[in-house]
């Protein structure tokens, strides 16, 4: 883009030219200006609020890579929140991720951009039914999603991701001593996972709105289309949809298979802004649809995050009992070893349906 080009200063040009390298393909020109002027803006409040921005991996590409001071997948945010020396935590994600932060860190002022950003899998369970689970199913460890509410995770064993899942659960039925464990809200993930592991899971009927409206069909269209593409899937897809990919893994597992292989042409099955800011470090590779996007991730944007940081608003508290029993799930998590990475990836990973018990 040229120096002073549609208004842009050359102060402000200067300031976010390695934002503009890596949002370019997906920022018009025209946009620009209005953008890098708030990017700029909001990290001057973050030195003036002792603030840091903890930004997930589907935040759209202009908060990422222009705001985010960590980014990554919800284990990854969950560890930096609780390593941040900052005294403003701002959560561009979803409420659960707020509520985690703030559980891990209970005397930092927590702020969230937008209160309604939710998740269709936070509201599908709550702390109540997780009582009448633990009742049905006494002496088994519950093993939840991060993809929580406070209420939830305070009536839990060990919280988990998508890129620990099975590790969690494995330590689990050892640390209690079962050959079962219970699984929630995912009903994907957790059918994903008893595919790759000999522990018997209890499942929860929740489901992320995002990822269960992929389908086989449409890998098979993309497979059609684009022949040699590299498919890869996340583990909160349907069943069919995981049989079909190359590789099912986390987001974080999604990125790294990437940046390992360098593949000629990717297929991400997520949420539309995964492969968008994972294309900006990868640009050897073609990225190529479908995706889907998450209504929830997407009321986060570069201007209520100004706007929060600007007038402190929108913060996010959780009661100090439901805190600290959430706080022992959530730190279990964190203790354990980080998941093995493979040392390489190998196409074509064999899936099989494992009957997991749905309550």
């Amino acid at each position: 883009m040229a120096d002073g080009a549609f208004g842009m200063t050359k102060a402000l040009e200067r300031e976010t030219a390695g934002v503009w390298a890596k949002v370019k393909d997906h920022v018009t020109p025209l946009e620009w200006p209005a953008q890098a002027a708030l990017i700029s803006e909001i990290n001057a409040l973050k030195r003036e609020r002792n603030a840091v921005i903890l930004a997930h991996n589907y935040m759209t590409p202009d908060i990422f890579h222009g705001v985010g001071d960590y980014v990554g997948d919800s284990l990854g945010l969950a560890k930096e929140a609780a390593r941040s020396d900052a005294r403003v935590i701002v959560q561009a994600g979803v409420h659960f991720m707020a509520e985690t932060s703030k559980i891990l860190n209970p005397d930092k002022t927590v702020l969230i951009p937008d209160p309604l950003a939710g998740c269709s899998l936070a509201t599908s369970v709550t702390g109540a039914d997780v009582r009448l689970i633990k009742a049905r199913y006494p002496g088994l460890p519950v093993v939840t999603y991060v993809n929580t509410t406070a209420d939830v995770k305070a009536e839990t064993d060990i919280c988990c991701t998508s890129a620990n899942a099975v590790q969690v659960v494995e330590w689990a039925a050892k640390e209690w001593g079962v050959d079962r464990v219970i699984l929630i809200p995912d009903e994907f993930l957790a059918r994903n996972v008893a595919a790759q592991t000999s522990v018997g899971i209890i499942a929860w009927k929740g489901r992320c709105e995002v990822h269960e409206r992929f389908t086989a069909a449409d890998i098979a269209e993309m497979r059609a289309a684009w022949p040699e593409a590299e498919i890869l899937a996340h583990p909160e897809c349907p069943e069919e949809v995981l049989s079909a990919a190359d590789f099912a893994g986390s987001t974080a597992a999604m990125s790294d298979y990437v940046e390992q292989r360098r593949p000629r042409q990717v297929v991400m099955i997520t949420e539309c802004s995964m492969a968008s800011n994972v294309a900006a470090d990868a640009p050897g590779t073609q990225f190529i649809g479908p995706c889907n996007m998450c209504p929830h991730m997407k009321r986060i944007t570069l201007l209520n995050i100004r706007d929060c940081l600007r007038h402190m608003q929108f913060e996010v508290t959780v009661p100090e009992d439901v805190a600290e029993r959430g706080r022992l799930a959530v730190q279990r998590m964190i203790d354990l070893p980080p998941p093995t990475i493979p040392a390489r990836y190998d196409l074509v990973r064999a899936r099989h349906h494992v009957a997991v018990e749905l309550i």
